[in-house]
């Protein structure tokens, strides 16, 4: 799937990297807590979110990764949009739900990002 086929498949609309669009994507994590898409997202991917604060884009740059994809209508400021121009993210607006955008996304063929947790004594 590529970052195109995602607009498609949302409904979105492109708001910034227009000419990064046919990048592929692979997997794609959903949240609003930066702190968990910190601990659990080890890959380049997509980061589906209902957050326009800098901490979004702090993460993105942490992770390197190549897609915002901004969920219920949310479109962030200009100052937003031009930092994630220049660390080279294309950012995406869903009027979709994020719970709906992940279930697009994932009938689409977009899975998930993997996560390995710790093996507990139940699993034994």
């Amino acid at each position: 799937m590529t970052i195109a086929d995602m607009v498609r498949v949302l409904h979105a609309r492109v708001l910034c990297g227009q000419e990064r669009i046919d990048t592929p994507v692979y997997t794609a994590c959903c949240s609003d807590l930066m702190s968990d898409v910190l601990a659990f997202v080890n890959e380049k991917t997509v980061l589906i979110t209902g957050l326009t604060n800098p901490h979004v884009l702090r993460t993105a740059d942490m992770l390197d990764l190549k897609c915002l994809v901004f969920a219920r209508g949310k479109v962030p400021g200009e100052e937003i949009l031009e930092q994630a121009d220049e660390q080279g993210l294309v950012v995406i607006s869903t009027k979709a739900t994020a719970f709906t955008a992940c279930g697009l996304l994932y009938e689409a063929g977009l899975r998930g990002v993997p996560i390995e947790w710790p093996e507990s004594e139940d699993s034994q």
